[in-house]
């Protein structure tokens, strides 16, 4: 039987329209919110592994997250994807949408959805 692995993946949203965003360093913020992306998924592993998980790989990417999540599960070929969701009512789910039920839409394979 094949040793359990996971993939973790952490994602940043990148602002879709920054035309009316005031001048900013947009390298120095690209920096560091890729050392915070690492810094998170450094902590993420050691829990991991904590846990009993032993096979470990790690993900960073910034994009649009239902899309990007989507898109690093087909490239690595997952079998699963879990994914939290907010613990908001079912009304204000189905109104706003979320991350969660786009990638369920997005996908061709199993999505466990947290709370």
């Amino acid at each position: 039987m094949p040793e359990t692995q996971a993939l973790l993946l952490n994602l940043r949203e990148c602002p879709v329209d920054q035309s009316e965003l005031p001048a900013y360093d947009s390298a120095a913020i690209e920096e560091a919110g890729r050392v915070n992306q690492e810094k998170l998924l450094e902590e993420a592993v050691a829990k991991a592994r904590a846990a009993g998980l032993p096979q470990v790989r790690t993900v960073a990417a910034a994009g649009v997250p239902a899309t990007e999540i989507a898109r690093v599960a087909a490239e690595r070929t997952v079998d699963l994807i879990v994914i939290g969701t907010q613990s908001r009512n079912a009304l204000a789910g189905l109104l706003l949408g979320s991350v969660a039920q786009r990638v369920v839409h997005l996908v061709s394979l199993p999505v466990l959805l947290v709370t």
